[in-house]
């Protein structure tokens, strides 16, 4: 629910500041036997220094991000896109656990349309241990969503001081205070005490918001692997299919007559690469090679991993009105 006591209308430009829960917002209960979301909007609105910008705080969830359902994240979309219709919103920071932060990043840079900053942080160490960063992060954040320089960036993760693309960032440690990174490409910006410096800007890709198409499968080949799991996911009633595949994007051969029948089912066929980083693509002539699953019409994941590859799909056949709009919508070949 809404913080009523601290959200408020600002009588001058001011950056909205929306709560979801996560490891930021954890503290060390006994009872629970660990740490759990304790902290609220008002919490970081109190811990956060006087001189900054304006703040308008409100808490949506709080949870931990491993516990988000699609309805959660339309929620939060839905939320962080009226914010932004404000004229005086200078940007929106959200607060968020990392498990699924980048899904959530790529989400709102895909659909959140205007140029006003999306930025999205939180932390690896709860406010009971010590060393906690997330009022360091959120602090960044703040700056960030504030700052000109950060206007048409789209969404990005501020962490560790590093700016990050959503559409490039990943978690890659499952502890460590800087563990989003962006492989290959590394961050867009920094924050360096009260000066945000953005060094390179990616052109957005969008796609029109009408909801996510919850019956989308995100596959991950493994060396000899059979198609089954493939099979199953049709058997559930998928409307798409994200697999993430070997290299460059190849798949082993006899997973390409049960590909061949997907796609002649009118079910797309996204192609993403298990590698943490490069294109998707190879220059091969062998069977199951990139250019045979081309040649059976799948979609291939330009520069995202299979988790926001799953991510654009279901926006993607959610605003597409028949399959064949659906290559259009994706906007890669």
């Amino acid at each position: 629910m809404p913080d009523e006591t601290d959200y408020v209308v600002a009588a001058e430009p001011y950056v909205a500041v929306v709560t979801t829960g996560g490891t930021i917002a954890m503290r060390h209960d006994e009872a629970a036997g660990g740490a759990v979301p304790q902290l609220g909007a008002s919490d970081f609105r109190a811990a956060l220094p006087r001189d900054i910008s304006a703040l308008c705080t409100e808490e949506i969830v709080n949870l931990p991000s491993s516990h988000f359902t699609l309805e959660t994240l339309e929620h939060i979309r839905n939320r962080v896109a009226e914010l932004t219709e404000d004229p005086g919103a200078l940007g929106v920071v959200v607060t968020h656990g990392t498990d699924t932060m980048e899904e959530t990043a790529y989400l709102l840079d895909l659909t959140v349309p205007g140029e006003k900053p999306l930025v999205l942080t939180g932390a690896m160490r709860t406010a009971s241990d010590v060393g906690y960063e997330g009022y360091a992060n959120l602090l960044a954040a703040v700056r960030v969503a504030a700052a000109p320089a950060a206007r048409g960036l789209g969404a990005v993760i501020v962490f560790n001081d590093e700016v990050h693309a959503a559409r490039r960032v990943t978690k890659m440690h499952t502890l460590s205070p800087a563990t989003f990174q962006s492989p290959g490409w590394g961050p867009v910006g920094r924050v360096e005490g009260d000066a945000v410096i953005i060094d390179h800007r990616l052109e957005r890709e969008r796609v029109p918001w009408h909801g996510l198409e919850p019956q989308v499968t995100l596959l991950k080949l493994t060396v000899g692997v059979g198609p089954d799991l493939l099979e199953e996911a049709l058997e559930r009633g998928a409307r798409g299919v994200v697999i993430e595949a070997l290299g460059g994007g190849r798949v082993p051969p006899w997973w390409l007559p049960l590909i061949e029948g997907v796609r002649q089912r009118g079910v797309p066929v996204v192609i993403a690469s298990r590698c943490p980083s490069g294109r998707v693509w190879d220059g091969y002539g062998y069977r199951g090679a990139y250019h045979s699953l081309a040649d059976l019409g799948c979609l291939f994941a330009a520069g995202i991993n299979g988790q926001k590859a799953r991510i654009k799909l279901m926006a993607v056949l959610a605003a597409a009105g028949t399959a064949a709009d659906v290559p259009a919508l994706w906007g890669h070949p």
